[in-house]
């Protein structure tokens, strides 16, 4: 019985083997699916996706963008669509610039990569909205995500026009193109169960509408058990490899859809990290266990320009991703996860067409692998769960160290080629060099007017609903009204003043008494809710009360966003003779945008609209534009500006929003949740560049510098026992070799952009400690690491030093006794 059931094993993966090759030679053209993987024009690949968001970046970064994940081992790029970037306002369609999705595209289809289009329509993704556009409120009868007439007429008008626009273009790959799937919804699961009968309804509804536009590739579902067939469900989150309990269905692949490379951060969040190691065993992980598709969210996460960002999110998007804000290879994240991609490849053939098996070694130690019976075909993965000692296991007669918390991967089942712990390849610094080119500014003022009721005279009982009344045209909106006092009513003791105050649902305000600036107060990502208290000076006789409500975005999660609200709930006015002074029904006038945005301030022709004097020196006044010109910095690097004595607004480039900035809410460590803003290269012209601040609180902006930005700090950090890095091996006719003539461990650097390296800045062979951009001795070192560093890599574009003691120490090592690291740290320069 065992004999005829190892004959059927083999015979069974002969014949997927046979179909595919049949398939291949057939040009079969679309995707389908089985229980192992996707299968795309008839043949099996193993899928190594990453997140680039078109409207986070600008159309000349995107092949850059491209160009640098193939080259980190990628073969797919996934993306979200955004509605309400391309229907802004209901049947007005935009597709231009940055919203060009079929550029996109297109783009990744001539680098030979394939697409996962994930068509939503609601996609939460931190924007604005969730990709909701705002018109869709205001249907009459609307519950959104929910067996609901109305959203379901207007999220299939906008899903078939989606997918017609991808089939005229052919970019299916039923039609030869890059898109291999598709996704509908967005993470319901989480909120399913708000909705009862309805959302199970809408699930299944959603799900059938999408199948039925016959795209030729599979449709798929995150994070949604209940996915209706032949919907895939797929997982997302940090750990997929561990917490995601299988397709729905046998016959469907396991897909990773969402493997979070950092935490996206809002307003008043400290930084967010996750370590190159811990995403690295996470993936391992997954593909140990039967996964062929994961995707990094994000590989580059980009900027959200303008008033893109969701509900109190930075305007900086998962800057710790591989590439990070502004397009630059983040080491070792890129070359940590370049390095598995390719160790993953040489495991390609076992793990597609060979039988999976696990053998427990012990409590914390086990090795899956996966082997074609009857041929030489193996590949193991050894993995050290333990998160606090590091462990020594034997598999098929040898004995292999695991580092704590680390996967090994033998593509032979025999050598080590990788392992997720050990960085072999280079670590880098991002350096912030201030422009002498760019910032020889001169600063102008131009100060908003502070409306009253004359101004803005009352229109309503009481202040009305912000988002409402916003419709998502601008952040601001003025709350006028205006009371009458006698002498008797004000306080006579020097020791009490009146104070105002106002209870907000959200987001943030500006208070000003008789044209005087009284302060602000803000909620946060968690309770979007604030009160502002202040005292004031009143006088008798009219009082002028001028309230500027603002939004920092729109909620993009959760059930029922349609029922949000924001603005300014309960005003009253306290200390007076005559007690508390309720002015919540007292007759409100109201007024959308600043008078400078309705000129547009911030473009050439806008800007002569409006009137500029010389800003004064120190602090501004609060709601204050100020305007300046600067030439393009030198070079070619990326851009950023840096406002450390400013305070919350926006900033423009020659009439384009790069977003807003918030300097004055601090995270836990006392510091601004984001301090430099990217200015994307091709909003710059050569010379007499407008730039525009807008200022709400009273900023300083002499204080403000225009930055290049590089990643010209390399190093690397190695110890004796990192296993040589994986491009010393390859498959060759199925066979695994060697590519090298004498495989040995080694530090690897390679200078960016062609650049050599021009100094040698810390080098130590001993026990060196820190990280790149901030080493330090150990108590341990070899006194010419740095000669001998220099000797390899001085004046090269790249370089290798081999860690070998007898070329490090030269007989004289002064700690024999311990395993030794090599520290470099280079700079590199053209």
């Amino acid at each position: 019985m065992r004999i005829a059931m190892k004959r059927l094993v083999i015979l069974s993966a002969l014949f997927s083997l046979l179909l595919s090759v049949a398939c291949a030679k057939k040009k079969v053209q679309g995707v389908t699916y089985d229980g192992t993987s996707l299968i795309i024009n008839g043949k099996r690949e193993l899928l190594f996706s990453g997140s680039i968001h078109y409207p986070r970046s600008t159309p000349e970064m995107w092949p850059d963008l491209i160009r640098k994940a193939k080259q980190g081992g990628l073969n797919v790029i996934q993306t979200y669509v955004f509605w309400n970037a391309h229907e802004p306002v209901q049947g007005q369609y935009n597709f231009e610039g940055n919203y060009d999705l079929v550029k996109f595209i297109k783009l990744i289809g001539e680098h030979k990569m394939y697409v996962t289009l994930r068509v939503g329509p609601f996609i939460q993704a931190e924007w604005n909205h969730g990709g909701l556009p705002y018109w869709l409120r205001e249907v009459q009868n609307i519950t959104f995500r929910s067996d609901n007439p109305p959203f379901k007429y207007h999220m299939k008008k906008y899903v078939k026009m989606i997918i017609q626009k991808m089939k005229d273009e052919k970019l299916f790959a039923s039609q030869g193109g890059p898109i291999i799937i598709s996704q509908i919804e967005n993470e319901y699961n989480s909120i399913q169960l708000a909705y009862r009968d309805a959302g199970t309804r809408y699930v299944q509804w959603a799900g059938n509408m999408a199948v039925g536009l016959k795209t030729g590739v599979p449709w798929i579902m995150c994070k949604q058990k209940d996915a209706p067939d032949p919907v895939i469900n797929a997982c997302n989150g940090r750990h997929c490899g561990d917490t995601f309990t299988g397709p729905n269905k046998p016959y469907k692949p396991t897909l990773w859809t969402e493997n979070w490379t950092a935490q996206y951060r809002v307003f008043g969040d400290p930084p967010s990290q996750r370590s190159a190691e811990d995403l690295a065993f996470s993936v391992a992980r997954f593909f140990a266990k039967n996964g062929t598709l994961t995707n990094y969210y994000m590989y580059h996460g980009g900027t959200n320009l303008g008033r893109t960002s969701a509900v109190f999110t930075t305007t900086r998007y998962y800057d710790e991703a591989p590439l990070d804000e502004y397009g630059l290879q983040r080491e070792p994240k890129w070359g940590h996860l370049k390095d598995l991609h390719k160790a993953l490849r040489l495991c390609r053939k076992a793990l597609l067409w060979g039988s999976p098996k696990v053998q427990r070694l012990s409590k914390d130690l086990e090795a899956r692998y996966y082997e074609i019976p009857g041929t030489k075909v193996c590949a193991a993965f050894l993995t050290n769960n333990s998160t606090l000692s590091a462990q020594v296991v034997k598999f098929r007669g040898q004995e292999y160290y695991l580092p704590q918390h680390s996967i090994s991967i033998l593509p032979d089942c025999k050598t080590v080629v990788y392992n997720t712990q050990r960085i072999v390849s280079q670590h880098n610094s991002r350096n912030l060099v201030k422009s002498e080119k760019a910032n020889k500014l001169k600063w102008e003022m131009s100060l908003e007017i502070i409306p009253d009721t004359n101004r803005v005279p009352v229109n309503a009982k009481i202040p009305a609903e912000l988002y409402s009344l916003l419709k998502d045209t601008t952040d601001y909106a003025w709350f006028t009204t205006s009371l009458d006092l006698g002498v008797r009513d004000l306080p006579m003791r020097k020791n009490i003043k009146p104070v105002l105050r106002v209870a907000s649902l959200g987001h943030a305000m500006l208070a000003f008494v008789n044209g005087e600036f009284i302060g602000s107060a803000h909620g946060s990502h968690i309770d979007k809710s604030f009160v502002l208290q202040q005292p004031i000076d009143l006088k008798p006789g009219v009082n002028h009360i001028s309230l500027l409500g603002s939004t920092v975005g729109l909620p993009d999660s959760g059930a029922y966003m349609e029922h949000r609200y924001a603005g300014p709930r309960l005003v009253t006015i306290l200390g007076l003779n005559t007690g508390t002074l309720d002015l919540t029904l007292n007759g409100w006038g109201h007024q959308v945008g600043l008078d400078g945005e309705k000129v547009r301030v911030y473009t050439q022709s806008g800007s002569h609209r409006a009137q500029w004097t010389e800003a004064t020196k120190g602090v501004g006044r609060a709601l204050t534009w100020y305007k300046t010109y600067f030439d393009a910095p030198e070079g070619d690097q990326p851009v950023a500006i840096h406002l450390p004595q400013m305070t919350k607004g926006m900033v423009w480039v020659n009439g384009k929003s790069i977003g807003r900035y918030w300097y004055t809410y601090l995270s836990p460590l006392g510091q601004p949740s984001q301090s430099e803003y990217h200015i994307p290269r091709s909003f710059i012209k050569p010379t007499d560049n407008l730039l525009v601040v807008l200022d709400e609180d009273g900023g300083n902006p002499e204080s403000i510098e225009i930055l290049n930005v590089d990643r010209d700090t390399i190093c690397s950090y190695i110890t004796e026992n990192h296993p040589p890095s994986v491009k010393s091996w390859a498959r060759k006719n199925s066979h695994f070799i060697t590519v090298l003539d004498e495989v040995k461990t080694a530090a690897h650097l390679k200078c960016p952009n062609h650049k050599k390296i021009v100094a040698i800045e810390f080098a130590s062979f001993g026990d060196p400690y820190g990280i790149c951009g901030n080493f330090k001795y150990g108590n341990c070192t070899s006194p010419i690491s740095k000669d001998i560093v220099e000797k390899h890599c001085l004046g090269k574009t790249s370089c290798a030093v081999p860690i070998e003691r007898g070329l490090l120490d030269k007989g004289n090592d002064g700690c024999p006794s311990i395993m030794k690291t090599l520290a470099i740290q280079a700079k590199c320069s053209h």
